[in-house]
C-alpha cells in the first residue's frame, strides 16, 4: 500500500458519473474530501451518487475558466486526449480512478494488460487466488472499480486487476507485485494519435515495478529491457518458461495442467491465457498443485468464441468481444473446421491487410456488415469470396446460406460495435438471440 493521500477538506473533482466515478466519489467522501462530480450528460446521469456530492451536468470547455480543485480523478472511459479534458488538466493535477483507489488498498495486486485476452486471464487469476484463500476479486477494467473494492466490508488480501491502456495513462505510483503482458496489437486508434502512444500507455504497467517484482509475458513480445524478473509463456516455442500445445501446460518438462481433462478451456488463445494466469500466481507464491482445482470446470466469459448451438451440422460461435484485428486473428487461428466469417462494425481506422493470408487459409467465405462493411468486403475479396450487407441479422442469414455441414459460422467482428450497438455485449447477445431463432 502506498502512502494514502491526505485529502481531508480538499476539493476532489471526479470526472465521469458512471460506476467508476460514483465509487471514486464515495471513497473521496469517506476520506473527508469535498467532492464534485462532472459529466457531459444531463442531470439524469447523476443518479445513485452519494449524498453530499456537488454535481456539474453538461460539462463543457468553458467551465474550465473558473474551475478549481485540488485533484481531478478521471474515469477510464473519458478520453484524456480530448480538448475538454485538456482544458481542465492544464489547471489541476489529474489521476485515474484506479490510481486514486490504489493509495487506499493494502493488499497485493496481480495486474493484467494486453490488447486481447485480458478479461479471461483476469478471471483465471481470480479463480486461483480464491482457491488459495486470498480473495482475488476481479477488478479494474473488468469487474468492480478498485474504489468499490476498497470500500467493501471485507477487503480481499489480493486482487486480479485488469488494466486497460485508458487506466494506465493516468497512473503515477501504481505497482503490481506481478504484472502480466499478454500481447500487443493495433487498437483504439480512434483515441490515440499514434500506435506508439497506445503502446507507451500500456507499458506503464511496468513503470513502478522493481527487481523484487515479476513480469509474465508472451515469448517474443518486444518490450525492451525490463527491471523485474521475467517469466515467459508460449504456444509456439518450448524455449519459453511455460509451454502449451493447446492440450497440456508444461513448465520445465513437467505437466502442470491438462486443459482438456481438467478444464473447459479450448484453443491456443485460451492456453496462453491459462499459462499467463498460472505463471503469475506461481510467481506470487501460490503452489502449482492448487491450479487444477482452481480451474476445474471454468468456462470463458460470454462473447469469447462462445458456442451458441450446432444446427444442421454447422457450429455457431459468438466472438463479439473481438473488437480489433489481433482478436480476430486469434479466433481464426483457434478453429479446426472450415469457417464462414462474419466481421464488421465501426470504422476505427485499423489496417486489416495483415489478416488476408489467414483468411485465405482458415475461411471458405466471409460476410461483412455495419459501417465498415463495404471497404472491408473490398479488401477481403482479394483473399476469399466476401459479401457486404447492412445489418447483423442479414449477415447471419447470408452466412448460414454459405456454410456447409461440418463448418463453423464465426462472428468475430474485428472492430467495435458502436455504429449499431451500445457495446460488444449487446452485439453478442443480439447474435445469440438471432442464432436461437434459426430453424
Amino acid at each position: 500500500m502506498k502512502e494514502p493521500f491526505n485529502i481531508t477538506g480538499k476539493h476532489i473533482a471526479v470526472f465521469g458519473a458512471g460506476r467508476s466515478g460514483r465509487a471514486a466519489a464515495a471513497l473521496a467522501l469517506r476520506e473527508g474530501a469535498v467532492v464534485s462530480v462532472w459529466d457531459q450528460g444531463g442531470s439524469c446521469a447523476f443518479e445513485n451518487l452519494p449524498s453530499g456530492v456537488q454535481i456539474h451536468p453538461e460539462m463543457k470547455i468553458s467551465d474550465a475558466e473558473d474551475f478549481f480543485a485540488d485533484l481531478i480523478v478521471i474515469s477510464p472511459g473519458i478520453d484524456t486526449y480530448s480538448p475538454l479534458v485538456q482544458a481542465f488538466a492544464a489547471k489541476t493535477k489529474m489521476i485515474g480512478e484506479t490510481e486514486f483507489a490504489s493509495h487506499y488498498y493494502a493488499g497485493g495486486m496481480i495486474g493484467i494488460t494486453g490488447t486481447n485476452g485480458k478479461t479471461t486471464t483476469t478471471e483465471l487469476v481470480s479463480q486461483i487466488l480464491k482457491e488459495a484463500g486470498l480473495g482475488g476479486t476481479p477488478c479494474g477494467n473488468y469487474g468492480a472499480p478498485l474504489s468499490e473494492i476498497v470500500l467493501s466490508p471485507e477487503v480481499p488480501a489480493a486482487v486480479a486487476l485488469e488494466l486497460s491502456s485508458f487506466q494506465l495513462e493516468t497512473i503515477e505510483d501504481l505497482r503490481p507485485r506481478v504484472s502480466i503482458w499478454l500481447n500487443f496489437a493495433p487498437d483504439h486508434m480512434d483515441r490515440y494519435p499514434t500506435l506508439a502512444a497506445y503502446k507507451k500507455a500500456k507499458m506503464r504497467i511496468f513503470e513502478n515495478q522493481t527487481a523484487e517484482d515479476t513480469v509474465v509475458m508472451r515469448h517474443g513480445e518486444e518490450l525492451g529491457e525490463l527491471i523485474p524478473n521475467v517469466i515467459t509463456f508460449s504456444t509456439e516455442t518450448r524455449e519459453a518458461d511455460f509451454f502449451s500445445d493447446g492440450i497440456t501446460i508444461i513448465q520445465g518438462g513437467r505437466i502442470l495442467l491438462d486443459l482438456e481433462a481438467e478444464t473447459s478451456l479450448r484453443g491456443l488463445h485460451n492456453a496462453e491465457n491459462a499459462m499467463a494466469a498460472m505463471a503469475a500466481c506461481i510467481a506470487y507464491g501460490i503452489s502449482p498443485s492448487l491450479m487444477p482445482a482452481a480451474l476445474h470446470g471454468y468456462s470463458p466469459p460470454p462473447h469469447r468464441c462462445e458456442l451458441i448451438r450446432t444446427l444442421d451440422g454447422v457450429e455457431y460461435l459468438n466472438d463479439s468481444k473481438a473488437t480489433n484485428l489481433h482478436a480476430l486473428q486469434c479466433a481464426l487461428r483457434s478453429q479446426n473446421r472450415p469457417v464462414v466469417l462474419i466481421a464488421g462494425g465501426k470504422d476505427k481506422g485499423l489496417d486489416y491487410s495483415p489478416l488476408l493470408p489467414m483468411l485465405g487459409r482458415q475461411t471458405i467465405s466471409a460476410v461483412t456488415f455495419g459501417q465498415i462493411a463495404r471497404p472491408l468486403a473490398a479488401l477481403f475479396n482479394t483473399a476469399v469470396p466476401t459479401t457486404a450487407v447492412s445489418t447483423l441479422s442479414e449477415a447471419l442469414h447470408t452466412a448460414r446460406s454459405l456454410a456447409p455441414r461440418g463448418s463453423t459460422v464465426l462472428l468475430s467482428p474485428g472492430t467495435s460495435s458502436f455504429d449499431q450497438f451500445n457495446g460488444y455485449e449487446q452485439r453478442g447477445d443480439t447474435f445469440r438471440d438471432l442464432v436461437h431463432q434459426l430453424s
